[in-house]
């Protein structure tokens, strides 16, 4: 059974999770000049943030968080950042589960909107930004490892 709980972002744990997820990244990007940046842990501190890891009984698998971005048009936007599962957990809607979770959280800290980017080879994270509703937005950040990005309106 799948359990989501707040972990801070510079535990153990989460510290082990963001480094398969940065490894994973760096290892599939296709030009191999993936940019690697520790999160802030303030970012990732309520109500700036919070952060997630995901465990199967008591094995973690996963993680993601969302931080608060600054207001655009007096929205309240929140970024979906560092989602990530174990490749042999997915499949299994955790990946969903997830999503679920930050935005229930998102919500809880009062957003208008969640926005993440993303990359055009990561086919499988952008089917299950579809599946729960994101849909493509303009690019709102300079983030070198972006192609895509995708917003979704809570309010």
């Amino acid at each position: 059974m799948l359990r989501i709980t707040a972990e801070p972002v510079d535990s153990e744990v989460s510290r082990m999770l963001l480094s398969e997820y940065f490894d994973a990244r760096a290892a599939s990007f296709p030009s191999r000049t993936y940019t690697r940046s520790s999160p802030d842990a303030a970012m990732f501190t309520a109500p700036a943030g919070v952060f997630v890891v995901a465990a199967d009984e008591d094995h973690p698998v996963g993680c993601g968080g969302i931080r608060r971005l600054l207001a655009q048009d007096d929205a309240t936007r929140y970024e979906v950042k560092h989602l990530y599962l174990r490749p042999e957990t997915r499949g299994r809607g955790w990946g969903r589960a997830l999503m679920e979770d930050l935005e229930r959280r998102a919500r809880a800290f009062g957003a208008d909107e969640l926005v993440l980017d993303t990359h055009h080879t990561l086919d499988a994270a952008a089917g299950l930004y579809a599946a729960t509703g994101f849909s493509a937005i303009p690019a709102y950040n300079d983030n070198p490892n972006a192609t895509r990005w995708y917003g979704k309106t809570l309010s």
